[in-house]
């Protein structure tokens, strides 16, 4: 129990997959406009991830390693990865479409979003067992989420701020997230 909190609480905070690891950064900074879209698309990416680091792990354990098919990993986990977002897209659509369209174009990029396929090679790679894939697919998708909330959070009150010309808009926010990065480095020292 102890170590699939400490996989958890690592992906979460320590190897922080935007801020540590500079994964999935196009809608880390496309999307962290407003806190709402955010705090949805926060929780797209939660069920996305955990979903396919499961899919995966079956997949890589119970098909591809068994049949020498290693070399398709990739492929079949990008196959699995489209299918999850589709099915949140639809469900997104028919559900709410305020936050389906709040999401734009972001939500069908979760596809492309390397830090889902990040997260599902990594565990393969780590030699996770099923249970420590969705654990630390879960982990990784809630450090994701505590980013770009709080980014969004951050940049709704630089927009209050006067600021010189050159700073507005993509600097300041570059700038913020650089910051963000620095701080989430100091988890680092955290021992279990």
């Amino acid at each position: 129990m102890t170590s699939l909190i400490m996989i958890m609480i690592g992906n979460a905070l320590i190897h922080n997959v935007v801020l540590n690891q500079f994964l999935g950064i196009c809608s880390f900074l496309g999307v962290s406009k407003q806190i709402k879209a955010s705090a949805s698309l926060g929780v797209a990416v939660i069920f996305v991830i955990t979903i396919a680091s499961a899919v995966a792990s079956l997949l890589y354990d119970y098909v591809l390693a068994p049949f020498g098919l290693d070399f398709m990993k990739t492929i079949v986990f990008i196959l699995v990865i489209a299918a999850l977002v589709q099915i949140v897209e639809m469900f997104l659509k028919k559900t709410s479409p305020a936050i389906y369209k709040a999401l734009g174009i972001f939500l069908p990029l979760i596809t492309t979003n390397c830090a889902v396929l990040g997260v599902a090679l990594t565990n393969v790679q780590n030699g996770y067992n099923l249970i420590e894939c969705i654990v630390s697919g879960f982990g990784t998708a809630v450090g994701y989420t505590i980013a770009i909330v709080l980014l969004a959070s951050i940049r709704t009150r630089i927009r209050e701020e006067d600021l010189p010309a050159p700073l507005r808009g993509a600097p300041i926010v570059l700038i913020a997230a650089a910051l963000m990065s620095i701080a989430f480095m100091g988890f680092a020292g955290l021992s279990f």
